[in-house]
C-alpha cells in the first residue's frame, strides 16, 4: 500500500482532502498531514511518502521547495501541486520538477484528486512491476553465472580453438590475460570421492558446497583467481599475475593452496589435493596446460591425500605389474586363513608402497587388485562363507570410482577385512545368509553413519523384523554391533597409523569428537589417547 503526505497550510484543505478520498480503497495510506514544508521534510527524513499533494505557497518552506528535496531522496515519488495560482512560471517550474500534476484550488474537485492519485498508483504499480521483473532477470543471471562461467571454460578446453582473439575476449571478462598479463592454472581434486560423496545428499550437493567454499576462499586470496567448477570432482583454479613481479608466483600459488586445503578440511571436512601447472602468457598456452592438467590421470592417480605438487607432463609409468601376483596372491591367502587383521593391514600398505615406487598405469593397478580379489574370493569361499558377497561386476563397478592408489587399497582393506569377518562371525554351519550380508555391509561402510533401515532396505526386509530377526540370531542388537566393529576400526587406525583422534572420528563417520571419545571409552574402558598410549 502506497503512502500519500498532504501538506498546506490552509487546514480545512487538508481536513477536506482527507475525509473527501476513501484511502483505502483506493490501495493508499494516508501517512501524514501538515501546515508547513519543514515539518513535512523533518518527517519525510525517517519514513519518506510515495505519493506527496503539497501547497506552493507556505511558510518556512514552499511546496516547490520541499518537492525538490524530496525528489532528491526518492526520484521515484508522484508529485501533485495545490495552488491558487495559475501564473505560467509556476506550472513551468513544477514541469521542470518532473512534478506530475498541477491541480488549481479554486476549480478542484475531490474527483479531480482522486483521478490523479489513481493514475499515480498505476505509474507507481507498473514501476515497482519492472523492478521486480529486474529483479528477477538479475537473480537469474547470478544464479546461472557459475553455470555459464563453467560452460565457458569447457568450450574452451574441449572445442577446437578457431579463434585465438575470441578466447582472448572471453578470457580477458574473467580477468585472465588482461594487459599482457600471464595465468598459472592448477586442478584441484576431491580425495576419498566415494567415501566423502556418503556423508552429502547426492553428488550435486557436494559440488555445490564445494563450489560454495571454493568461491567464498578465492576472494581473499593476495592474487586474482578464477575458480571453476569443471565437474564434480574436479575444480579448476586459475591465477593471474603479472610476469616479473617481485615475489615468486609459484610460491605464492602453493601458500594459497595450502589455506584452500586447510579451509576445506576445517569447514567441510574434505580433503582436496593439487596439481599445479606453468604460467601462459596466450590462450593456446593455456588451453595446452589446462587440457594436459585435466587428462594428468596417472600422477593425480600416485598422490597422497591433501597433497600440492607440480604437473608432469610425461608422468612415466612401467609395466609388469602381474610378475608379482602370485607372491602377493599367497601372502594375503595366508594372512586371510591366519584370521590376522593386523598381518593383512601391514601386507596391504606394504604392497601400495612398492606400487607407489614402481608407478604401474592406474588401470593396470585396478585390474590386479580387482584379480585378486576375486581369485582370494574363489579359493576360499567354502572356508569363509562367501556365497552372498559381491559379485566381479559390483566390485568392478566399485573401483572403477577410485582415482588414487591410497583409496582404491583402502576399499582392498575393507573387501579383506569383510572375509576375515566372515571366517569368525559365521561359522559353516552358522547363522544366516542376511546376517553375513548385514556384516559384509557394515564392514563396507564402516567410514560412514550406518542405520537399521538401510541396511533392512539393502536386505528387503522390514526395519523392524530385521531388528528382531538380528538380535535373536547375533545376541546383540544391529546398533551394538555396528558400534562394535566402529571401535575395533578405532583400534586398528590408532595402532598402525598415525591419524589425530579427530582425524579417525572423521574416517568412521562420527560427526562429534566428544561422543566418539565417550563411545571408545564405554568399549575399551579407556580413552583413544591413553589407548594409543
Amino acid at each position: 500500500m502506497y503512502k500519500v503526505m498532504l501538506v498546506d497550510d490552509d487546514y480545512p484543505v487538508l481536513e477536506l482532502l482527507s475525509e473527501a478520498v476513501d484511502w483505502a480503497s483506493c490501495g493508499l495510506r494516508l501517512d501524514g498531514m501538515y501546515e508547513n514544508g519543514e515539518a513535512a521534510w523533518a518527517s519525510a527524513q525517517t519514513d519518506p511518502p510515495d505519493i506527496l499533494v503539497t501547497d506552493i505557497g507556505m511558510p518556512k518552506m514552499d511546496g516547490l521547495e520541499l518537492a525538490a528535496k524530496m525528489k532528491g531522496m526518492n526520484p521515484s515519488m508522484r508529485v501533485a501541486i495545490l495552488s491558487c495560482h495559475s501564473e505560467f512560471e509556476y506550472a513551468r517550474e513544477a514541469m521542470r520538477l518532473s512534478i506530475q500534476d498541477y491541480l488549481l484550488k479554486d476549480q478542484l474537485e475531490p474527483e479531480d484528486l482522486m483521478q490523479v492519485l489513481d493514475k499515480f498508483k498505476r505509474g507507481l504499480d507498473g514501476e515497482r512491476q519492472w523492478m521486480r521483473e529486474q529483479d528477477q532477470m538479475k537473480q537469474l543471471a547470478d544464479e546461472t553465472r557459475p553455470l555459464r562461467k563453467e560452460k565457458t571454460f569447457r568450450d574452451f578446453i574441449q572445442q577446437p580453438m578457431l579463434s585465438a582473439d575470441y578466447w582472448q575476449t572471453e578470457l580477458s571478462a574473467y580477468g585472465l590475460l588482461r594487459d599482457g598479463g600471464h595465468c598459472l592454472p592448477v586442478i584441484g581434486c576431491l580425495d576419498d570421492y566415494s567415501g566423502v560423496r556418503h556423508r552429502f545428499a547426492s553428488a550435486q550437493t557436494l559440488a555445490f558446497a564445494v563450489n560454495n567454499a571454493l568461491g567464498e576462499l578465492v576472494r581473499g586470496l593476495p592474487l586474482h583467481v578464477v575458480h571453476v567448477g569443471y565437474n564434480e570432482r574436479q575444480s579448476l583454479l586459475l591465477f593471474a599475475f603479472m610476469p616479473g613481479i617481485k615475489t615468486n608466483v609459484v610460491d605464492q600459488v602453493q601458500e594459497s593452496l595450502r589455506v584452500i586445503g586447510r579451509s576445506l578440511e576445517r569447514v567441510l571436512k574434505i580433503r582436496m589435493s593439487f596439481l599445479v601447472g606453468s604460467g601462459c602468457h596466450t590462450p593456446e598456452k593455456l588451453k595446452v596446460a589446462l587440457t594436459g592438467l585435466i587428462g594428468g590421470v596417472e600422477q593425480r592417480f600416485y598422490l597422497a591425500p591433501g597433497a600440492i605438487a607440480k604437473w608432469e607432463p610425461g608422468f612415466a609409468v612401467t609395466s609388469g605389474l602381474f610378475d608379482d601376483y602370485e607372491r602377493a596372491g599367497a601372502e594375503m591367502r595366508e594372512a586371510l586363513l591366519a584370521r590376522d587383521e593386523r598381518r593383512i593391514a601391514a601386507m596391504t600398505d606394504e604392497w601400495r608402497s612398492r606400487l607407489l615406487a614402481r608407478r604401474h598405469p592406474s588401470e593396470e593397478v585396478k585390474d590386479w587388485v580387482l584379480k585378486l580379489l576375486i581369485d582370494l574370493r574363489l579359493k576360499l569361499r567354502a572356508m569363509l562363507c562367501l556365497s552372498s558377497f559381491a559379485t566381479a561386476e559390483t566390485l568392478h563397478k566399485e573401483l572403477t570410482g577410485f582415482d588414487t592408489l591410497r583409496d582404491l587399497f583402502d576399499w582392498l582393506k575393507a573387501h579383506l577385512r569383510t572375509y576375515i569377518a566372515a571366517r569368525q562371525e559365521v561359522p559353516a554351519a552358522g547363522r544366516r545368509r542376511e546376517i553375513a550380508e548385514a556384516y559384509t555391509y557394515v564392514a563396507l561402510h564402516l567410514g560412514r553413519r550406518i542405520t537399521l533401515d538401510e541396511v533392512a532396505a539393502h536386505l528387503h526386509m522390514n526395519p523392524s523384523y530385521f531388528s528382531r530377526f538380528f538380535k535373536k540370531e547375533t545376541g546383540q542388537t544391529f546398533i551394538e554391533y555396528v558400534t562394535r566393529a566402529k571401535m575395533e576400526r578405532a583400534k586398528e587406525l590408532l595402532d598402525q597409523t598415525r591419524h589425530t583422534v579427530q582425524e579417525i572420528c572423521d574416517r568412521l563417520g562420527y560427526d562429534n569428537q566428544s561422543y566418539f571419545i565417550k563411545t571408545f571409552k564405554s568399549h575399551a574402558g579407556m580413552t583413544p589417547a591413553e589407548y594409543r598410549g
